[in-house]
C-alpha cells in the first residue's frame, strides 16, 4: 500500500515550494507608503463586504479622522451600512522596533500586526463581531496598498479555522490634512 502514496509526493513539494505573497514583495513599489503621512487628516472609505462565497452581502462607507501625536497615531472610524446601521472603530497605531506596527482597537482581540514596505502595508488581527446572540473572533489579513498619494486600496480576508468565511474589499481617499 506504500505505492498508493507516491503519486502524492510531487504534489505536495509542489505546494510546498510555492509561497504566499510577503509585505516585502513590494519594497521596491512607489509611492512608498508611510502610514503616518497617509492616515493624517479626514479620510473616506467606501467598501462591500462578500461573503465566503464573493457575493456581495453588504455596502459602507466611513468618515475617518487620523492623527499622530508623540508616534503614536489614532484613527476614529465611523462606518455607515446600506441598511443604515453604524458601527464604529478606534485604531490605536503603535510604533515597533522592527518598523512596522502594533495596533490596537476595542473590537480587536489582542494586538494587531502591522508590516510596511514599498507601497503596501499588511495588517494581521482577530476581530469579534456580534454573531446572533453572541460573538464570533475572525482572523483578518488586511492588505493595503498605496496607488498615489491620496488613494490607497485595501483587500482582507476574514478566516475562521484556518477557513476564508468572508472578504472585505474597499478603498481609502485622504481629503485633507489636519
Amino acid at each position: 500500500m506504500r505505492w498508493f502514496f507516491l503519486p502524492l509526493v510531487p504534489a505536495c513539494l509542489a505546494l510546498a515550494a510555492c509561497s504566499s505573497v510577503e509585505v516585502g514583495d513590494y519594497a521596491g513599489n512607489a509611492p512608498a507608503m508611510v502610514p503616518q503621512e497617509f492616515f493624517s487628516g479626514t479620510l473616506v472609505a467606501e467598501g462591500v463586504v462578500k461573503n465566503r462565497g464573493g457575493r456581495v452581502i453588504r455596502r459602507f462607507t466611513a468618515d475617518i479622522d487620523a492623527r499622530w501625536r508623540d508616534g503614536v497615531g489614532t484613527l476614529e472610524e465611523d462606518f455607515v451600512f446600506d441598511n443604515g446601521e453604524r458601527d464604529r472603530r478606534v485604531w490605536t497605531l503603535r510604533p515597533h522596533p522592527d518598523g512596522g506596527f502594533i495596533g490596537t482597537a476595542g473590537d480587536v482581540v489582542g494586538e494587531g500586526r502591522a508590516s510596511v514596505a514599498g507601497n503596501a502595508m499588511f495588517l494581521d488581527y482577530v476581530l469579534r463581531l456580534p454573531w446572533r446572540d453572541g460573538t464570533i473572533d475572525v482572523g483578518v489579513d488586511d492588505r493595503m496598498y498605496l496607488v498615489s498619494e491620496d488613494v490607497l486600496i485595501n483587500e482582507s480576508t476574514l478566516s475562521k479555522f484556518g477557513f476564508r468565511v468572508g472578504e472585505i474589499l474597499l478603498t481609502i481617499r485622504r481629503l485633507g490634512d489636519t
